[in-house]
């Protein structure tokens, strides 16, 4: 099978890496990819966003199936355009990835399907909104409707930080047009984690848990990301919670969805906040997470090419999916000063030493090689060093051995990636 990959992030490492282990696979394309994906795929120079020139590549490559990472393209309707050219997708159409396109629209089908969550109000008013906020005070939730690179949330715990964030999205416009809309959301206390499901449109498979870390600093502070590190199975999500969240969260989406006239295929990532009165939705997302890919794929045991392709059929209903014991875990090293300003094309060294590590793949997301065939950090997050091991424990010190042989002063990392699944085993 021929099999071209949408986006160059960590995330699509991660999936071209898991994908051309499969013997199903005859020749695999990444565009636009990164200085990692070179190593396991052919790198093509169309943006992710290129509908166009990814549906005629598709097409003259007789591409046999299209697997889309980011939800960019396919809240632009890349996946409508390639099905009307013939050709096989993964990933949900446009009207169906306005479950992560508008939070708005995502609270709708929620509330329409009675999926635990927040309360929550929608504003395209200033006024409105700060006088919403005045009404239920803080702690509160204020978001964009429109993406935002998985920074438009701001948790504000007093009064003052939710009014500046109204100023800031809807006023200033920090997130651009994503910020014309404002959906404001009950402050959930809990422990945070991720699920995910792969969906055919009427069949949901549920894959495993994983828990991100998505504040900047140790110990969860400063700003939030678009993600520090994240490891999985996540202790928090126990099986019999996992059935509770597919029984709860995702069938009811998927019936709702379909009903809507709008039926979700791909994956459908739900975000979860584990609260004393049980699972409740914080989100979803069209798409695998970033970093919680990469450890997905550490743990998939079985080949993915045919399960992805059951999905894209509409047969998933004939799937089973085999996992291994161990635990994964990914440390994400950012250039100094993300999420703010930081500075591009800095020399990464280090990492052939780094994969060398037992049970560690260094994946690749703001790479490309310079001119000399050196590897330079070119975003903000920069590399995923995934590791599996026996114990969390294990996993974690594998990966951290491997980030501290990589020659970077320019990046850092996290040092207390899974601090909460080790907490609960001291």
């Amino acid at each position: 099978m021929k099999v071209l990959v949408v986006g160059g992030g960590g995330r699509e490492h991660a999936l071209c890496w898991k994908l051309a282990q499969s013997p199903l696979l005859t020749k695999l394309w990444c565009a636009p990819g990164n200085a990692g994906i070179k190593d396991v795929a052919e790198c093509v120079t169309i943006n992710a966003e290129d509908v166009p020139a990814l549906v005629a590549f598709a097409q003259a490559n007789a591409v046999d199936l299209v697997v889309v990472g980011p939800e960019g393209p396919l809240c632009i309707g890349l996946a409508d355009a390639l099905v009307a050219a013939g050709i096989k997708v993964f990933g949900p159409s446009k009207a169906a990835a306005e479950l992560e396109g508008s939070k708005g629209f995502m609270k709708d089908i929620v509330s329409k399907a009675g999926i635990p969550t927040a309360w929550y109000g929608r504003f395209t008013d200033m006024e409105k909104a700060k006088s919403f906020i005045r009404e239920k005070g803080a702690p509160i939730v204020v978001k964009t409707d429109g993406l935002a690179a998985g920074k438009g949330v701001v948790v504000a715990m007093t009064l003052d930080e939710a009014l500046k964030a109204v100023d800031d999205m809807m006023g200033s416009k920090v997130f651009g047009d994503a910020g014309d809309e404002l959906v404001i959301e009950e402050f959930l206390d809990g422990e945070e984690a991720s699920f995910f499901a792969l969906c055919d449109g009427k069949t949901a498979l549920g894959l495993v848990a994983a828990q991100d870390h998505k504040r900047v600093g140790d110990g969860d502070t400063g700003p939030n990301t678009g993600g520090m590190g994240a490891y999985s199975p996540a202790p928090v999500v126990t099986p019999l919670r996992e059935a509770e969240v597919m029984e709860k969260c995702i069938l009811p989406a998927i019936r709702t969805m379909a009903a809507e006239g709008k039926p979700y295929t791909g994956v459908l990532f739900a975000g979860l906040m584990f609260t004393q009165a049980g699972p409740k939705l914080l989100e979803f997302n069209v798409r695998f997470g970033d970093p919680e890919c990469q450890v997905l794929m550490a743990r998939m045991k079985s080949d993915l090419l045919p399960v992805l392709l059951a999905a894209a059929e509409g047969r998933l209903d004939q799937v089973t999916l085999e996992w291994r014991d161990q635990c994964a875990l990914v440390v994400v090293m950012a250039a100094e000063g993300y999420p703010g300003s930081y500075k591009k094309n800095t020399v990464i060294g280090g990492l052939d030493q780094a994969n060398a590590v037992e049970g560690v793949t260094v994946l690749h997301a703001g790479t490309a090689l310079d001119d000399k065939g050196q590897v330079i950090a070119t975003g903000g997050r920069v590399l995923g060093v995934t590791a599996i091991g026996d114990s969390v424990k294990e996993a974690r010190e594998r990966a951290y051995q491997a980030v501290d042989s990589l020659r970077w002063p320019e990046g850092f990392c996290r040092r207390d990636i899974a601090w909460r699944a080790l907490a609960r085993d001291a």
